[in-house]
């Protein structure tokens, strides 16, 4: 099992935050434009996710996999988007993504004054934390020492 990558992005569109720990394959576009289309992709799935469902949708759009990765998502109240890509043997991550949110996000970004709510993610506790969270998590493999 395998986690890959974390974004973070505020309800206007702007990536907050971005991680990555086994990414195989380097993108030839900037990140910049990598977070626009992620965050358009995410936009877009949502639409036609809540159009087409046949019932209401309490949670909304939570992953969609592909013949190569799958994508989770969590939306806060406020519109924060959490997302993480992983390959495909990983079950659900909504409990993971939301785990980062209350207790990551919230501890070291909401609650620290130096932070600016809506700027990217500048605590450095934060990215700390978060990396040994990913780390620790049962789906991200353990490489064996030689």
């Amino acid at each position: 099992m395998t986690i890959f990558n974390f974004y973070l992005f505020d309800r206007h569109g702007t990536c907050l935050y971005y991680a990555e720990w086994n990414r195989k394959k380097q993108l030839t576009m900037s990140k910049e434009e990598e977070f626009k289309l992620m965050y358009g992709m995410i936009f877009s799935i949502k639409s036609f996710a809540s159009r087409l469902s046949p019932t209401d949708m309490k949670e909304g759009f939570l992953n969609f996999t592909t013949s190569k990765y799958k994508l989770h998502f969590f939306e806060t109240p406020s519109g924060l988007k959490f997302i993480m890509n992983t390959d495909l043997s990983v079950g659900n991550m909504k409990d993971v993504l939301h785990q980062i949110f209350s207790s990551l996000y919230v501890e070291y970004v909401v609650k620290n004054p130096l932070c600016e709510l809506d700027q990217p993610v500048t605590s450095e506790l934060f990215k700390t934390k978060l990396d040994e969270y990913i780390r620790g998590l049962p789906q991200f493999p353990i490489k064996a020492t030689s």
